[in-house]
């Protein structure tokens, strides 16, 4: 069994940056793709990013893109999102993901591991 943690979140203003962090147990993740999704009041969870087992892929969604950045350090067993430039619309729950089989998973179906979320809020 895989757990994720996710920390990192917090109170920025517009403009700003943060860089939430997951960490996982298990001797199995450095094989798993880790996704990142968030979910604001009232919304459905959405794709933000993710990146392959080695690091080697990432994709994002088009609202992120050229502001976010997901990167891994497998001997930590951990997996970071990167947010720069924040937009008052970046505001959520942010929840790390694993998959276990090979592909980039673009759909919350495609996990099969979950955290329990953080907070990010985006203020003017």
């Amino acid at each position: 069994q895989v757990q994720l943690v996710e920390s990192g979140g917090g109170l920025v203003q517009a403009g700003g940056s943060l860089r939430l962090s997951c960490a996982a147990s298990g001797r199995t993740f450095s094989s798993f793709t880790m996704g990142w999704f968030r979910q604001a009041p009232g919304k459905e969870r959405e794709f933000v990013g993710a990146i392959s087992w080695r690091g080697g892929s990432t994709y994002y969604a088009d609202s992120v893109k050229g502001r976010f950045t997901v990167s891994r350090d497998n001997a930590k067993n951990t997996v970071y999102l990167q947010m720069n430039s924040l937009e008052l619309e970046d505001t959520a729950v942010y929840y790390c993901a694993g998959r276990r089989v090979a592909g980039l998973g673009l759909n919350v179906r495609d996990y099969d591991y979950w955290g329990q979320g953080t907070q990010v809020t985006v203020s003017s």
